[in-house]
């Protein structure tokens, strides 16, 4: 069953690996929910940088250039992800899959994001691996590798190793990764930050636009999200998923590790957040925004789930 919170003291490295005409997208993608779960944690979750084989600049497909911070034969980390996207193939070189093999000897995970699984095949570092790449490649990949087990997914982790199919899949693994090794909360306050809201989710996709098993719980999400500053009883947001609050239960306790009480609390109380934050609201008015009878409540709450009381966290912020 997936945790709802987790608790991990020690910084990740993240180490990305450009290579001339990557995708800018791709990378933004990667990047951004690893800054986002920083913020949201307040602390340093994920650390990352800029590499290249040589530690020459590198160049996007858009034009945009990236200064790498070290060469590639320097570093070391806890995941390398090769990102080459377009002109893949003259990429695929010696002298690539040379760095690609040693490097894989000073990271926990290899990873290939868009057509990044191509340099990792060529480098004999998926050889009895499940992988996936860019649909494009998919038909020539599979024929040049066949040690590989190839599968059109949006992305694919199998033991160290993880591939993903494009940009849009880099946001969902780095997502992934985020509620596997921080919790089910922090992942939804990062999809949040970046996705808008479907309050009718398809095709197997929440509303944030990553997979879910159960559309119940996405719908639920919703209802309770609308529903802040007068939080409806858990048997009517049940009701208005369709299912029985013992069946809604079940399904948000498989799908996050968490009672739909405990979810409705969380986006409550991470409203309240906000408002201590970003306005000047009394205690007591961000009490009633947010559903809770009278300021003492609410601070109770806000001290269990964020460690610090409204006040104090307002005054440390000035």
């Amino acid at each position: 069953m997936p945790k709802w919170k987790k608790q991990h003291a020690a910084t990740q490295q993240i180490d990305l690996l450009l290579f001339d005409q990557f995708s800018g997208h791709c990378l933004a993608n990667t990047v951004e929910p690893l800054r986002a779960a920083n913020g949201f944690a307040g602390r340093d979750l994920y650390s990352w940088r800029f590499l290249t084989l040589s530690g020459a600049p590198a160049v996007s497909s858009a034009g945009m250039e990236v200064i790498a911070q070290r060469a590639l034969a320097r570093a070391e980390g806890d995941m390398l992800i090769a990102m080459p996207s377009y002109g893949y193939l003259r990429h695929a070189t010696d002298a690539t899959a040379r760095g690609l093999r040693a490097a894989a000897a000073r990271y926990r995970v290899m990873a290939g994001f868009d057509t990044g699984a191509w340099l990792l095949a060529a480098a004999g570092l998926l050889t009895g691996y499940r992988a996936t790449i860019h649909r494009a490649e998919m038909e020539e990949f599979t024929d040049c590798f066949p040690e590989v087990d190839a599968s059109q997914q949006r992305y694919l982790w199998d033991r160290d190793r993880l591939t993903c199919s494009g940009a849009m899949s880099a946001f969902d693994s780095i997502l992934d990764m985020i509620g596997q090794q921080h919790g089910q909360a922090l992942r939804l306050d990062v999809a949040d930050l970046f996705m808008s809201a479907d309050p009718e989710p398809t095709s197997g996709s929440n509303l944030f636009g990553t997979p879910l098993r159960s559309t119940t719980v996405a719908r639920a999400v919703k209802v309770m999200e609308d529903n802040l500053e007068n939080p409806l009883p858990l048997t009517d947001v049940a009701r208005q998923t369709g299912r029985s609050l013992r069946e809604l239960a079940r399904r948000t306790q498989a799908e996050l590790g968490v009672t739909p009480q405990g979810l409705y609390r969380h986006f409550r109380l991470k409203r309240a957040k906000r408002l201590v934050l970003e306005t000047e609201y009394s205690v007591a008015e961000i009490a009633l925004r947010c559903g809770y009878e009278n300021p003492s409540a609410l601070t109770r709450a806000f001290r269990t789930e964020f460690q610090t009381t409204p006040r104090q966290l307002r005054s440390a912020r000035r």
